[in-house]
């Protein structure tokens, strides 16, 4: 376990399972199997209210897709400037929407604020030589690890929809903030405004499975089309479907994000009695931002331990540990006797 990333991990055995007893015998293909369309009616009754899903192998497709239902070409898209479709998707928002364009945000602990957008929004011009506010998408859990909590997305959304903007949730960790907050998943989705959620499988256990759940049914009326324009329609739909169904069956996708949390949990309060080490934000999900000494990531580094880090040029570092849905305590224990061997 490097604790680099949770993409780095297997595969769920249950999901591996489920792979496995599908392969036999031939279905209709591009989605036009049972298990596909069986899709539809589990997410429906996960969320409460009728939902239109989609998958994707990637999470940048469900990501780009899903904004390219709701921004124009000369619309403008509010995120967080640490955002994943900002620093991490090569221009794909922009591809995909036809050119719109992405508007960062700051925000403490890595979250956009009500009180911060309002002002924002306020301060934009209704007029034709300015970009369209078009749509807001919130990352949930966020880049540093931290948590938009029901009340925070209600009141972003409700900031959102009086501008006539659209909002998107990046939920590639969706699980992991499910959760931490012990919320019902209505409750930071449909409920509190988002029209389409990027709900990912992969960083929890499956091996390519992501889905795009549409709330808002206008928007999802021709997204079949941009899904297979964008190159983005696998043939061998039914493998995929696999993977979803048994992540969702039994709540086995609540169960590995609370199993990937309490590791978090446990490595933060051994990483809390370390001198030096100080968090950057709060510990809310799977994600452990360190501040620490270059040389103390060094030597964890030449134990063989690759986490990602950031460099300040007071010879200090900002260090991320990833934990995962097959985590064990067993890796935890190994890595902080490294740590404090040092």
């Amino acid at each position: 376990m490097s604790f680099h990333s949770d993409n780095e991990t297997g595969v769920a055995p249950e999901i591996f399972a489920a792979l496995a007893a599908v392969n036999d015998g031939t279905v209709m293909p591009y989605g036009n199997d049972q298990l596909t369309a069986s899709l539809n009616e589990s997410l429906s009754r996960l969320f409460g209210t009728e939902v239109n899903a989609f998958l994707v192998v990637t999470g940048t497709a469900s990501n780009v897709l899903a904004l390219s239902t709701m921004t124009p070409p000369y619309g403008g898209i509010y995120c967080h400037e640490k955002a994943h479709i900002l620093v991490d998707e090569c221009g794909g928002p922009e591809f995909y929407t036809g050119g719109a364009r992405l508007l960062p945000m700051t925000g403490a602990d890595g979250k956009l604020h009500a009180d911060d957008l309002a002002v924002v929004l306020r301060e934009q011009r209704d007029d034709v030589h300015y970009i369209k506010p078009s749509a807001l998408s919130l990352t949930q859990v966020t880049e540093s690890g931290t948590v938009y909590t029901p009340e925070d997305v209600t009141d972003l959304c409700r900031l959102a929809k009086d501008k006539g903007m659209h909002v998107h949730m990046d939920g590639t960790r969706f699980a992991n903030a499910v959760a931490s907050l012990g919320c019902h998943p209505a409750d930071i989705t449909w409920k509190a405004g988002v029209d389409v959620l990027s709900f990912g499988a992969t960083k929890n256990g499956a091996i390519a499975a992501e889905a795009v759940v549409f709330f808002n049914q206008t928007l999802a009326q021709d997204f079949s089309a941009r899904r297979k324009r964008g190159g983005h329609l696998p043939s061998k739909m039914r493998f995929m479907a696999a993977q979803f169904n048994a992540y969702l069956e039994n709540d086995r996708w609540l169960g590995y994000a609370t199993h990937a949390n309490r590791m978090a949990e446990k490595l933060a309060v051994e990483l809390n009695e370390v001198p030096d080490v100080e968090f950057s934000y709060p510990v809310q999900a799977n994600l452990i931002f360190a501040d620490m000494p270059q040389a103390m990531l060094k030597a964890i580094q030449d134990t063989g331990y690759q986490p990602d880090y950031w460099l300040w040029e007071n010879g200090r570092c900002e260090v991320r540990f990833v934990t995962a849905f097959n985590t064990r305590e067993q890796d935890i224990e190994q890595l902080m006797k490294v740590i404090r061997s040092l």
